[in-house]
């Protein structure tokens, strides 16, 4: 059909060709000219109800190398040796060596001077600088990658600090290598003359060059035995110098998040309770501590990022910690509740390390590592999608009971979902998840107008489209997403909490898809699931409005209006949020009613619009900002206006004001509008 017409070509086919053509073109250019659609939109801002300061958070979870390799700074990966376990001899990846066997014999032996890290590198060097086995140019050693390379910067200053020892004066050369292995970045020379015992050294490297898939070697030309442990390397220019990556934690910082629940998720968990994440072992001084092998994502994590950090974190994002424990349950094996004390115990010490004063045990462990006042600890999640789970509800409420009796002002979430019927069992909120297609979650918008008023209240703590209309981060995941949280936002008396997941996925390990925040050793760059929730962060502590659409347009719109102080210019704005779903424009109609007489200001209005060409486009390091919030400004605002809503768009319209009339009802009271 698609060949060249030769002059043989019966005529009546040309004709019926050219009629295809012409109909196809008809039709395309009356698609093109379809009027716009029209929807009228009712704001009435006499009733309100308050929506909670920690409506929207985030969700960390070490998944996707998220903190080790990701948000936690540290360079070097394994660098304790300790990623095959305590058994020798031990997985030194991604650790490699440098020279052959004639020159070199490494191994891994317990011989370290830690305790809870007993495996130390052993380096036997069999050639030196002269003599009749001359070490190669360089020298031998051994060197690390990183997670998929170390991004080292021109001018910044990196803190190398390892453990060694040596029955012999040693002189070790420590460099920062370029990716092809050739150009030197930074060097420093490592000598002793007595390290006959386990011995600290630190050393400062300035980079002369910039490499983003660099490495660190340790060398030498002399000949002997060296052992080394706990080789650390450390931007300086961290986040506070608390150790977070600044360009991440910039991201995080940036959504406003009320509050952060961590370290998980399954990782919590864990596939069986010997992997199971456990505080205790993530406090202290970094050198000491165990780490363990995450067994549902499958990676080693060296707990430098550990209990305190995500204290930490949360102190610096100016958010809540939201911490989620281990309940004796994992995805294989459980711990009878009858056998639960040791386990209730370490929570109590743990809540304990965060809020005890600097006087009590556990409190001056956290008082030594730098914070002597507490943190702001107020919620306690037990255990993670265990509710089905043999012997979860018996140990719930053993931890349950302890903690309370232990901390009664402390929040205790369950992972049974109350959406449907009131819990049986005591709890402040209920943990729900949903992770589905775009339909679906956009649909599930209107999932708690019948939950049931007057029990706990829902901790939405993990929600995302995924699936093939997901991809790694498309516009119509975002926009379903965005519905969905309008969706909470006008049921704000029965939800408190939301939190989107993953947050965070190193592109060299990508064990989830879609995910908010997209990195690898030296770039970032946020999926429109990330930007959409830019348009609620606003929204934590806001008054949320009775708004009402027109009906029968329920299938591709939804609205919901707030008002909420800028704490820049102490101005009070009303934010009108719109998702339209739907394929073509429509001409939304706004009506806005129970506001002082001219009390919504021009100078200073915004339209802000989230949208793109297609509904499956996507960022990436080559296009970051293909998707991304644009502003507009806005003219000729008043109570009556219409605004033009593109296909496939989330948009916000912020309006100045300066009515203070607004009435707000009760928690126990239920606004009743169309969607």
């Amino acid at each position: 059909m698609y060949g060249e017409m030769n002059a043989n070509t019966p005529l009546s086919s040309i004709l019926l060709l050219l009629f295809i053509l012409l109909s196809t073109l008809c039709q395309s250019s009356a698609l093109r000219s379809e009027p716009n659609q029209t929807v009228a939109l009712f704001v009435n801002a006499s009733e309100a109800k308050e929506i909670s300061k920690t409506m929207f958070g985030i969700f960390f979870e070490e998944i996707n190398h998220a903190g080790a390799g990701g948000l936690w700074a540290e360079l070097v990966s394994n660098r304790g040796f300790e990623a095959g376990g305590s058994t020798t001899p031990s997985n030194i990846d991604p650790w490699s060596i440098i020279g052959d066997e004639s020159s070199l014999i490494v191994s891994t032996e317990r011989s370290s001077c830690f305790d809870r890290n007993q495996i130390a590198l052993r380096m036997e060097v069999l050639c030196s600088h002269d003599g009749p086995k001359t070490c190669p140019a360089g020298g031998v050693g051994i060197f690390n990658p990183g997670f998929w390379g170390m991004n080292i910067e021109l001018g910044k200053t990196y803190k190398l600090v390892l453990y060694v020892r040596a029955s012999q004066s040693i002189n070790v050369s420590a460099s920062l290598i370029g990716s092809v292995g050739l150009k030197t970045l930074a060097t420093a020379n490592i000598i002793a003359s007595d390290v006959s015992n386990w011995t600290k050294m630190e050393v400062l490297m300035q980079a002369k060059g910039t490499d983003p898939s660099s490495r660190l070697q340790l060398t030498t030309t002399r000949k002997g035995v060296i052992w080394f442990d706990q080789v650390s390397l450390m931007p300086v220019d961290t986040y506070k110098g608390h150790g977070f990556r600044n360009d991440l934690f910039k991201m995080l910082k940036e959504l406003s998040p009320g509050f952060i629940r961590f370290p998980g998720g399954c990782f919590v968990e864990g596939d069986w309770l010997r992997n199971a994440f456990r505080w205790k072992e993530t406090i202290g001084p970094w050198e000491e501590r165990p780490g363990h092998f995450g067994d549902v994502w499958k990676y080693w994590t060296d707990e430098g990022l550990g209990h305190f950090e995500f204290l930490q974190l949360a102190e610096d994002l100016g958010a809540l910690p939201i911490w989620v424990f281990n309940n004796g349950i994992s995805h294989h094996d459980h711990v009878d509740p009858s056998a639960l004390l040791p386990f209730v115990q370490e929570i109590l010490d743990g809540i304990e390390f965060a809020r005890g004063s600097s006087q009590s045990k556990w409190g001056s462990v956290r008082a030594s590592m730098g914070h002597p006042e507490p943190f702001d600890l107020r919620y306690v999640a037990v255990g993670n999608e265990d509710c089905d789970r043999e012997g979860y509800l018996g140990s719930y409420l053993k931890f349950y009971d302890a903690i309370t009796h232990a901390y009664p002002d402390i929040k205790i979430i369950s992972n049974c979902d109350g959406s449907s019927e009131l819990l049986k069992h005591p709890a402040h909120y209920y943990d729900y998840h949903i992770y589905n297609n775009a339909n679906t979650v956009f649909r599930s918008a209107t999932k708690f107008d019948r939950a049931p008023r007057g029990g706990p209240k829902a901790f939405v703590s993990e929600y995302a489209v995924n699936g093939d209309d997901a991809g790694k981060g498309s516009l119509v995941a975002a926009l379903a997403e965005a519905g969905f949280l309008i969706g909470l936002e006008r049921n704000c008396d029965v939800v408190e909490m939301a939190s989107y997941a993953p947050l965070f996925v190193n592109e060299n390990n990508r064990d989830w898809n879609p995910d908010a925040i997209v990195f690898d050793s030296s770039k970032v760059y946020g999926t429109p699931s990330y930007w959409m929730q830019h348009f609620f962060k606003e929204s934590n502590g806001a008054t949320l409005l009775n708004s009402t659409l027109q009906t029968g347009v329920e299938s591709f719109l939804i609205a919901s209006a707030v008002t909420w102080k800028n704490t820049e210019d102490n101005d009070k704005y009303l934010r009108i949020k719109v998702v339209n779903s739907g394929r073509n424009s429509v001409t939304l109609q706004i009506s806005i009613d129970g506001l002082e007489l001219n009390s919504i200001r021009s100078q200073g209005s915004i339209k802000t619009e989230l949208t793109s060409s297609d509904y499956k486009d996507e960022n990436s390091f080559e296009h970051p900002n293909k998707i991304v919030p644009v502003k507009s400004p806005l003219e000729d605002v008043a109570e009556e206006m219409d605004i033009v809503l593109s296909p496939r768009s989330l948009t916000s319209i912020d309006l100045p004001i300066s009515s203070n009339n607004i009435k707000i009802i009760g928690s126990d009271s239920v606004m009743r509008s169309s969607h």
